[in-house]
C-alpha cells in the first residue's frame, strides 16, 4: 500500500512540472559575481520552467564578514550591491548568493564565484581627445569613472599604452607604452596626414588591460598654431564684457547723471533773474514818449531870368522875392505842397 502511495506522489509531482521537486523550488542557475569599473553585481539565470511571479532574494559576504542581505523580492535577474549604500572595499574579496521564491516556497541558496575587486574588475575604456598643433597632435586622456574610488587611487602605477597609425594603415601602427601622463604629444608625424589614436590602460595588480578606447582621428597641418592663444583672447574678451556689464548695472545712476546732467540754478538766482527790473533809468526809458521832431519847410524855386552861356551862376543874382515872378513862384510852390 505504501509503495502505491509513493508511486502516486511521484507521478503527481512530475505532472505538475519541474518547478516543484520534493516540496521545494528549483534553484537559479549560472550564478556569477561580476565587476565593471569597481562595481559589484550579482547575475543569474532563472530556473527552467519558472513562473512569471517568481522573485529572488540575494546576499553577499566578504572574507572578513558573514553573509548580509542584498536585494530582496526582486523580479530582475541581477542585483547591484554598490547601489545599496553598503560599505565595499576596493581590495576586498566577495562572494554572492541568490535563491528563488514563490509565495511561501523558497529554493536553496546558490553561491557565486569569489572575486577580488581590484584584481578582477573590468576597467572600462578611457576617453581620448586629439588637438592638432601644426605637424604634431596632442593626445588628451581621461580615465574611466569608477563606481567607488578613482582609478589613480586604486592603481597607483596605472600606465597608458598609446597606439597610433595613419588612417587606413592600422597594420603599420606604432605604439608608446608605460605613459603615466594623461597628456602626450605625438611629434614624429607627416604633414597634411590623418592619424588615428587608440589608448588602453595597464595596471600592476589587475592582470587584464582596460577595454581599448574608440579610435579617434585628426589631421596634421604644415603650420604651427597656438590654440591656447585663441582661448586666452576669448577669455579676456568675455571677462571684459562681463566686467563692463556689471559696472554699468552697479553705477547706472552715476553714469546717467554724468552723460545727462540735470544741474539747476540756486533758488536765489532764479528769484533774482525772474524779478521785474527796478532800475530808475530803465523805468524812465520805458515810460518816456518819443521826442517830437522839429523840422522847417524848405522850398526850391527856379529863377526866371535866363543865364547867359559861359557866365557863372552867381552872376544871375539871387531871386527877387518881391517881384511878380517871385510871387507867382511862391504861390505855385504853396499850391504844390497843399496838393501833396
Amino acid at each position: 500500500m505504501s509503495a502505491t502511495i509513493c508511486a502516486f506522489l511521484l507521478t503527481f509531482s512530475a505532472l505538475r512540472g519541474p518547478t516543484v521537486v520534493s516540496g521545494a523550488l528549483n534553484r537559479p542557475t549560472n550564478v556569477r559575481l561580476t565587476s565593471y569599473n569597481m562595481n559589484l553585481v550579482l547575475r543569474w539565470d532563472s530556473p527552467a520552467g519558472a513562473a512569471s511571479s517568481l522573485v529572488y532574494t540575494t546576499g553577499y559576504t566578504s572574507s572578513v564578514t558573514a553573509y548580509r542581505v542584498g536585494c530582496v523580492n526582486i523580479s530582475r535577474l541581477e542585483c547591484d550591491f554598490t547601489r545599496l549604500n553598503i560599505s565595499i572595499s576596493e581590495y576586498g574579496k566577495y562572494t554572492g548568493r541568490v535563491r528563488a521564491q514563490l509565495g511561501a516556497e523558497s529554493s536553496a541558496w546558490v553561491e557565486s564565484n569569489q572575486i577580488t575587486l581590484d584584481k578582477d574588475t573590468i576597467i572600462g575604456s578611457p576617453n581620448v581627445s586629439l588637438f592638432t598643433n601644426g605637424a604634431t597632435i596632442d593626445v588628451s586622456i581621461k580615465d574611466p569613472v569608477f563606481k567607488i574610488s578613482a582609478l589613480r587611487n586604486v592603481y597607483n602605477y596605472a600606465t597608458y599604452n598609446i597606439t597610433y597609425w595613419k588612417d587606413g594603415q592600422k597594420e603599420k601602427a606604432r605604439s608608446i607604452s608605460n605613459i603615466q601622463q594623461n597628456r602626450v604629444v605625438l611629434n614624429d608625424l607627416d604633414l597634411w596626414t590623418k592619424y588615428c589614436v587608440q589608448v588602453q590602460i595597464n595596471t600592476e595588480r589587475n592582470p587584464n588591460p582596460s577595454k581599448p578606447s574608440r579610435a579617434v582621428c585628426e589631421s596634421t597641418t604644415n603650420e604651427k598654431g597656438a590654440p591656447w592663444v585663441a582661448a586666452v583672447v576669448t577669455f579676456v574678451i568675455m571677462a571684459m564684457a562681463v566686467a563692463l556689464v556689471v559696472v554699468a548695472v552697479v553705477y547706472r545712476k552715476c553714469i546717467s547723471h554724468f552723460l545727462c546732467p540735470k544741474d539747476s540754478l540756486p533758488q536765489h538766482f532764479k528769484e533774482y533773474l525772474l524779478a521785474p527790473p527796478s532800475s530808475p533809468m530803465y523805468l524812465a526809458m520805458r515810460n518816456s514818449h518819443p521826442p517830437e521832431e522839429i523840422y522847417h519847410q524848405v522850398s526850391i524855386i527856379a529863377h526866371d531870368r535866363p543865364v547867359e552861356e559861359g557866365s557863372p551862376l552867381e552872376a544871375a543874382g539871387p531871386p527877387q522875392w518881391g517881384s511878380d515872378s517871385g510871387k507867382r513862384d511862391r504861390l505855385k510852390s504853396t499850391e504844390a505842397m497843399r496838393k501833396s
